[in-house]
C-alpha cells in the first residue's frame, strides 16, 4: 500500500488532500507539532527528525512553508527530499504572493479576500497570518516567509529536486507545487499536475 506523509494536519483528514489520496489504496500518516490533535508523528519542521528517510511514496503539505523563516525553508524542503522514495512526489500549496501583490497595491489590505470556515481571509491575514487565530493565542498561524513560482521553483532546486510544475490561482491567491526527485519530462509533470493539483 503507498504512504503519503500529511504534514501540519490536524487530525487525520484524507479528504482534504487531493482525490488520489482520498482513495483507499493510499495510507495516510500525520505529522503534526500539536500532541492535542493526536497525530501519528509528533514533529515540526525543518527537520522532521523522527521520519525515517526514503519511507513515503509522497508527502502532502498544505500551507505549512509560509510559517517557516527563511533560514528554515531550504532546510525544509531538504527533509522532503530526504523522507520520499526515489520516485516519490512532494505537493506544496501556499500562497502566491504574486496574485496578493496587486491586492496590497490596491491599498485595499483589510477588506476580505474569500471566506474561509474559519471566517474572512484579508490580504493582511495572507500576508502575515490569521489575525483572529493570532489573536486567540495560536501564534503557529504567524507567517514568516512567501513564494511565488520563481522563487519556489529556487527552492526546490536548491533542495535538490529534479522536476516541478507550479500552478498558480489567482482567484484563490495560492500556488500549487508538484515537486519530483527524478527529472521528468514536461509532458510527466503536467499529466501528474492534472492527477495531483486538482483540490477534492
Amino acid at each position: 500500500m503507498p504512504r503519503f506523509l500529511h504534514v501540519g494536519c490536524g487530525k487525520k483528514r484524507k479528504d482534504q488532500t487531493v482525490r488520489p489520496f482520498a482513495a483507499p489504496e493510499w495510507e495516510e500518516v500525520t505529522l503534526d507539532i500539536d500532541e492535542g490533535v493526536k497525530p501519528d508523528i509528533v514533529d515540526k519542521l525543518p527537520g522532521l527528525a523522527k521520519v525515517e528517510s526514503g519511507s513515503f511514496d509522497a508527502v502532502f503539505s498544505s500551507h505549512n512553508v509560509e510559517h517557516l523563516y527563511p533560514h528554515e525553508v531550504i532546510p525544509a524542503f531538504r527533509a522532503f527530499h530526504r523522507v520520499l522514495k526515489d520516485d516519490g512526489i512532494l505537493i506544496v500549496t501556499c500562497p502566491d504572493l504574486q496574485s496578493l501583490g496587486e491586492r496590497l497595491a490596491s491599498g485595499e489590505i483589510e477588506s476580505p479576500l474569500y471566506q474561509s470556515p474559519a471566517g474572512p481571509v484579508s490580504p493582511l491575514d495572507v500576508l502575515y497570518g490569521f489575525r483572529p487565530s493570532m489573536a486567540h493565542g495560536n501564534l503557529y498561524m504567524a507567517h514568516h516567509t512567501g513564494y511565488t513560482v520563481k522563487s519556489m521553483r529556487n527552492v526546490c532546486a536548491q533542495a535538490g529536486f529534479a522536476g516541478l510544475l507550479a500552478v498558480r490561482r489567482p482567484k484563490k491567491h495560492d500556488l500549487w507545487v508538484v515537486v519530483t526527485k527524478t527529472p521528468k519530462t514536461e509532458e510527466e509533470l503536467k499529466s501528474l499536475g492534472k492527477i495531483y493539483i486538482t483540490p477534492i
